[in-house]
Order: C-alpha cells, then structure tokens, then sequence
C-alpha cells in the first residue's frame, strides 16, 4: 500500500510538470535527487540569465517539490543540492523526464522529455538544447527541438526553435465578434524552422538577425458552417488553400535586465522582432509584420518577495496579409500564454493589442506555496474597418507550488475566465511571463 501510495504521488508531481501547449512545451524539470542532475537542471533554467544565488544555508529552511517532497515520499536522504550558478563546467549532461500535462486546446497530454546544458566554454552562459514528443487526448503531436547557444564571452547566442506539429484545432473566424458557436475545425500539419543570431551590442542588450519558415500543410476544414468560412473568404486569392507557406527574414532587438527569467523578481524586458516576407524568399506574396514583447516588474511590498508584473504583447501586420494559421491571434505567441480565460486561437485578426498584469504573493512562510491574481485585456482589428472595436477581457487566479527553490521554479497552476463563460485550466512551469 505504501508503495502504490508514493508511486501515485510521484506521478501527480510528474504530472504537474509539464505544460501541454500547442506551441512549445517548456523545460522537462526530472524530480531527481542526484547532484550531478540537479545542477544541469539548474542550469538549463537559468539559460541565458544569471539565477539568484542563495548559499546553502540560506534555503534550508525554504520547501520545495524537487528534493524536500521527494525525501517525504521515499523516506531517503536527499543529496545535497547545491548552488550552480558559478559552475563553469564544459560537460555535456543530459536529463530524460515523462511527464504529463494539460490544455484546453489539447485536453490531456502524456509525453517524454528531454534536455542537455553543456558549456561552449569556461566564460560563456550555459548552452541548452530541449525536445519532447507529445501525444494529446484529441490526437495531436508535438515534437520540438529547442536550442540555445552562447559563445565565448556570451559574444554571440544562436538560438533555434525548430518543431513538426499535427494539430487539429478550434478556429473562430476574424475578429472580436466571433462567438463561441462560430467554433469548427481544421486539421493541419506543420514544421517550423525559426533561427536568430544574436550579437551582444552592451550589457543586457542584444541585435541580430535570423530567418524564419513555417509551412503548413494537409490543411482540412472540418464539418464547416455553411455559407461559408472567415478562412475560405481570407483565402480566396492565395493558389491554393490546403498548405500555406512562409518564409521570412526577421531584425530582432533584445534588452533584459531580470535575473532571473523563469520567476523574476524586478527588472525590465524588450523583445523587438521584424519579419519581411518577400516573393524572392519563395512566398506567393509579400508581407511584414512586428512584435513588441515588453515587461515589467516591480516588488510590492519593497522589503517583501511579492511581485507586481506588468506585460504588453503587441502583434502587427504592417503590409500584406499573413497566412490564415500565422495572424495574430490568441495564445499565438512563442509560449501560447497571451489569452488566460480564452482557448488557443479564440480570437485571430490582421493586429493584436494585448496586456497583463499579475500579482504574485507568498502564502506559506517556506516558500512551497503561493498565490497570484491576474487581469488581462485583447483586442483585434476588424477586417472590414481595421480598427480596435472590442475588448476581451480576462481574469482569474491561481496557486504557485515551489518546484525548485534554488533556482525559484515554481509550478503554476491557475484558473482563468472570460467572456460569455469561456474559462479553463492553465498549467505552467515557471511564471507564466
């Protein structure tokens, strides 16, 4: 009975782990006990920033799921964990995971896991490389490769997001009229090929340039309403309408001074990207569009650990018109988490304005649990006017269970509703932004 007892818990935290997304699937975070594992954990969340550095002797009193849960299931000593953020080794260490996870858009989802830290040398940030394969209760695939490489001096960081996805899923039609009964849906399959460089141009600030493919393709509407779809009208003058294609150079800009990107505490985020489709880069026709990814945090309380997070999310079609499947569009972005309260593409139009914001407090005195409350607000252009005419608004709140307390990894767990009763589960590792 013990047995099956800590067998089913083991699995719970293993399900929590995961987030099911139809975009990426985040860090697989193994519940190991074992140094050398715990350190290219670690240092696979910290990536590209630097992670809060507490001494040992600071965090004995802190609870966390990934050592002190794990010691009350099994009833063994831990090992020592320790601090990794001064490792400078070159040792390629590789972590393998199951876990599960859970969307609307994807309902439940099983998967394998995996992650390698290596570093390209003594004085470089720590080099990652995810993937996992994914299949979900409604017969989707998910398979990623994720990657992201410092060089000496963190001169350079060459990142890449390539995944092969089978996604059937809801589409609503154009703009921020569409109701839940507009709902039908399309099959698709589809590879993504996203490269960038970039170069360290001063402290916390980045450019570059990349390029970026997206190919869709066994693209099939299901049961459509009659009369007509929002997809078959916005498509009327591309060639054909079972694949869509696109392929594009894209100018980034990047500043960030968190230190710590997975649970931030204060500090300031940018992200700028430009993409320029063109005819010469094998597009059927031209267009450009822009994403402006901007943070904030602030502690409130000054003296407390709560934190009061601001984000905005804007996503513009500057000229031409993006692929049905690539306008904007709820939970469109790199990590599907615009939208709490709304399903993955509940509302798609040619512009996005969107904003956050999210208060996180503690609940318990060592670390293991808290809280958050978030707000949130999107809005479309509609394609007959191409204006903002309506807002959909967001809300709800969640728990925050304490993954890893060395490098602040928080499970979340939250409840968010919108309009005329849309709501759902969300599950995050890490804050959602």
């Amino acid at each position: 009975m013990k047995i099956a007892i800590r067998f089913a818990a083991i699995l719970f935290c293993l399900f929590l782990t995961q987030k099911g997304s139809a975009q990426i699937i985040n860090h697989a975070i193994p519940l190991t006990i074992a140094e050398d594992s715990l350190n290219a954990v670690i240092d696979s969340i910290c990536n590209d920033t630097v992670c809060i550095k507490p001494t040992y002797k600071d965090l004995l009193d802190l609870k966390d799921l990934a050592g002190d849960l794990w010691h009350n299931i099994t009833h063994k000593e831990v090992t020592k964990r320790v601090d990794t953020g001064e490792d400078v080794s070159t040792k390629l260490r590789v972590s393998v995971v199951p876990a599960a996870g859970y969307s609307l858009a994807t309902g439940f989802a099983g998967l394998i896991a995996g992650n390698a830290v290596f570093r390209t040398n003594a004085d470089a940030n720590t080099s990652t490389m995810v993937t996992s394969f994914t299949y979900t209760a409604r017969n989707q695939i998910i398979l990623p490769l994720l990657t992201s490489i410092w060089t000496e001096g963190d001169k350079y960081n060459i990142i890449t997001d390539w995944r092969y996805v089978k996604f059937p899923s809801y589409t609503y039609g154009l703009g921020g009229y569409t109701t839940i009964g507009d709902g039908y849906q399309i099959d698709y399959s589809a590879i993504r090929l996203h490269t960038t460089i970039l170069r360290k141009i001063r402290p916390d600030m980045y450019a570059g340039i990349g390029y970026n493919m997206d190919y869709f393709f066994d693209l099939e509407e299901v049961n459509p309403p009659i009369g007509g779809t929002d997809f078959e009208k916005y498509e009327v003058d591309k060639v054909v309408h079972s694949s869509e294609f696109a392929s594009g150079l894209t100018f980034n800009f990047l500043y960030d001074t968190r230190k710590n990107s997975v649970n931030p505490e204060k500090g300031n985020f940018l992200n700028v990207i430009y993409r320029t489709n063109v005819t010469s880069l094998g597009n059927s026709f031209s267009w450009r569009s822009l994403v402006v990814d901007a943070r904030k945090y602030i502690k409130l309380p000054a003296n407390s650990e709560n934190v009061l997070a601001f984000w905005t999310y804007e996503w513009l079609t500057l000229s031409g018109q993006a692929p049905y499947l690539m306008m904007p569009n709820t939970g469109g972005d790199p990590y599907s988490n615009t939208g709490r309260g709304y399903i993955l593409g509940r509302f798609r139009g040619n512009n996005m304005a969107y904003a956050e914001s999210e208060y996180r407090f503690g609940i318990m005195n060592n670390g293991l649990l808290g809280g958050v409350v978030f707000a949130n607000a999107e809005s479309f252009t509609e394609q007959v006017s191409g204006k903002f005419e309506t807002i959909a608004p967001g809300w709800g709140a969640g728990i925050r269970l304490k993954l890893d307390k060395f490098s602040r990894t928080n499970i979340a767990l939250d409840y968010g509703f919108g309009l005329n009763g849309s709501g759902g589960l969300f599950v995050n590792i890490g804050e959602v932004f």
